[in-house]
């Protein structure tokens, strides 16, 4: 009797073990959207031809330095190209590499203008030979093709009254627009 009440203790117990051990669980579901929509990316690479940038090639945000420039003598880079303009002026231009980039759009090409980010009231400034300002932007290309590196010259034309170690600055804002 002894052992029957034991084997019945033990099988309580076991029975009430399982129950308690027994992992409890929950389900839910959970829905997932999204929206594709097209975009376009612009970066600036080196050019070959041209003067390397100083910083963020391979992004949107790069600098351009051309170092020291002059009407005459040694340049900052045997990959500046210069025009002395007679005795009243020379420009300095270089060229810089800009690439858009498309996804998951059906534009065929792209715009792409060029503003300056302030005035500059002594030196005139132009991206692939046209003007830009600060006042509008300027349409540098209409039906720019996707995917590949567009040389675009960057240049300065600079009085040749401006003093010796004058300090020049500026930022050009390029923008792509999917046609």
């Amino acid at each position: 009797m002894k052992n029957l009440m034991m084997l019945f203790a033990a099988a309580a117990l076991t029975v009430g073990m399982s129950s308690v051990a027994s992992a409890q669980t929950a389900q839910g579901t959970l829905t997932v959207n999204a929206t594709v929509t097209g975009s376009i990316q612009l970066v600036f690479n080196n050019d070959g031809s041209g003067v390397n940038l100083t910083s963020g090639a391979g992004t949107s945000t790069a600098t351009l330095d051309f170092g020291s420039v002059s009407a005459f003598g040694a340049l900052g880079s045997p990959f500046i190209t210069r025009n002395v303009n007679g005795t009243t002026s020379f420009t300095v231009s270089t060229p810089v590499d800009v690439q858009v980039t498309k996804s998951n759009s059906s534009s065929a090409n792209y715009t792409l203008t060029a503003q300056l980010a302030s005035a500059d009231a002594t030196n005139t400034w132009a991206v692939a030979t046209k003007p830009v300002t600060n006042a509008a932007a300027t349409t540098i290309t209409a039906t720019g093709a996707y995917g590949s590196n567009t040389a675009e010259a960057i240049a300065i034309t600079i009085p040749q009254a401006t003093a010796s170690g004058t300090s020049i600055s500026n930022t050009i804002n390029f923008t792509a627009s999917a046609n």
